[in-house]
């Protein structure tokens, strides 16, 4: 039989209308999604991860931003931020009534600023849970997960988003869990250049096999992890090979930004393919 309706997702603590999520900085603010949505707007997704969120304003990198390769995007935005003020007077408003589980992901230069954003953040109207990429040794990763999660309010998890580098995406997800993540993200961009030389993330579909790969060593070694995959999902067969390989949802970023209704046909498929629930035959 098939069902109707999307499938209620249980991540970290947090029921989520379905397996689909935004990645960050890939969905705008918000409002420039919507209307590439259908009626119910961003209520139709499991969740909506914001733009790295600072402290402080930043302007990030104003030279060229974004270049295609045949088989994903290289990017150096320096991360802009409106800063954590305007955030929540304009911005986190907005998604509180979208009727979506608003993300937010947070980044900053040391331990002591993503603790405070973690404290200002942690009470907001609408919050539902915490982003964290983290990077370098499994033990800074550590610690990061660890200061942001001390200064959140009970209920309001962090999910901790690292790399799909196969060399130590398993030591990288026991640590940031055993640090407090309430779920790991594996799918963030790879380290690139740009024909420029300057430093740059690879994301798209060159990267979708080895996200996929580490989402499986990561299901393998750590088999009672929440696991949220992501990188280069374009199509619905894309998403199924990662929540078959054990992620419990998926993000989707690149595609957006190529086509920004594939979020929104991406859940409209898994919702119409999902097995509906049996029926209790027992006498």
């Amino acid at each position: 039989m098939i069902g109707s309706g999307p499938a209620p997702v249980e991540l970290a603590g947090m029921s989520l209308a379905g397996p689909v999520l935004v990645a960050a900085g890939c969905g705008g603010t918000g409002p420039e999604l919507a209307p590439y949505l259908p009626d119910e707007g961003l209520a139709v997704l499991g969740g909506f991860v914001t733009r790295s969120i600072t402290l402080n304003p930043r302007a990030g990198d104003h030279r060229p931003l974004v270049v295609e390769t045949p088989s994903g995007l290289l990017h150096a935005a320096g991360l802009p931020s409106p800063g954590l003020e305007p955030f929540l007077a304009t911005e986190l408003p907005w998604l509180a009534r979208s009727g979506t589980r608003v993300v937010v992901s947070i980044t900053g230069s040391t331990l002591g600023e993503h603790a405070e954003l973690a404290r200002r953040l942690g009470r907001a109207p609408g919050l539902s849970a915490i982003e964290v990429p983290v990077s370098g040794e499994p033990f800074h990763a550590a610690s990061l997960v660890s200061a942001v999660a001390r200064d959140l309010p009970r209920g309001v998890p962090v999910l901790a988003k690292i790399r799909p580098d196969l060399l130590r995406v398993v030591e990288t997800a026991r640590a940031v869990l055993d640090a407090g993540a309430g779920a790991v993200v594996v799918g963030d961009a790879l380290p690139a250049a740009l024909p420029d030389g300057r430093p740059a993330g690879l994301s798209g579909p060159a990267i979708r096999p080895v996200a996929l790969r580490c989402v499986t060593e990561v299901r393998a070694a750590l088999p009672d992890a929440p696991v949220v995959g992501g990188g280069g999902i374009m199509t619905a067969d894309d998403a199924r090979s990662f929540l078959a390989a054990g992620a419990v949802a998926v993000q989707v970023g690149t595609a957006l930004l190529h086509d920004p209704t594939t979020a929104a046909h991406l859940a409209a498929e898994l919702a119409s393919t999902r097995p509906a629930p049996q029926e209790d035959t027992a006498p």
